[in-house]
């Protein structure tokens, strides 16, 4: 893995970017609420004319996300889509798990236990 950025921000959330090949990796650790929606928003859609973005979202340090975790989610997954990409999510807490399945996220992006699961073969 290569280190391209570090968010290291006091607060709810912190978001490192680091790169598998062409695959981005976003590991986050803290809550996803409303008050850090447009900071993930920013890190998921600021893909740096990669095409198509192809993005592992590592969520095992996220022990919390509300309903702008998942819409921002979606739009991320969307964008992505659009641009003949995708969106995955690797190593989601029990907790974070449940609320993606709640609302079937879980069956619109592909969730795997591992960052290294997520990532093709």
């Amino acid at each position: 893995m290569t280190d391209t950025h570090t968010t290291d921000r006091p607060g709810p959330l912190s978001i490192d970017h680091t790169a598998v090949g062409d695959i981005r990796v976003l590991t986050l650790r803290g809550e996803i609420d409303h008050a850090v929606r447009n900071e993930l928003t920013d890190a998921l859609l600021s893909y740096d004319g990669a095409v198509p973005p192809k993005t592992v979202m590592d969520l095992s340090g996220v022990t919390f996300m509300d309903s702008s975790g998942i819409n921002v989610l979606i739009a991320a997954h969307q964008s992505m889509s659009d641009a003949q990409g995708w969106l995955r999510i690797a190593g989601p807490q029990e907790s974070v798990l449940r609320t993606l399945q709640l609302v079937g996220l879980d069956q619109v992006i592909a969730c795997h236990p591992t960052v290294e699961q997520a990532l093709p073969a």
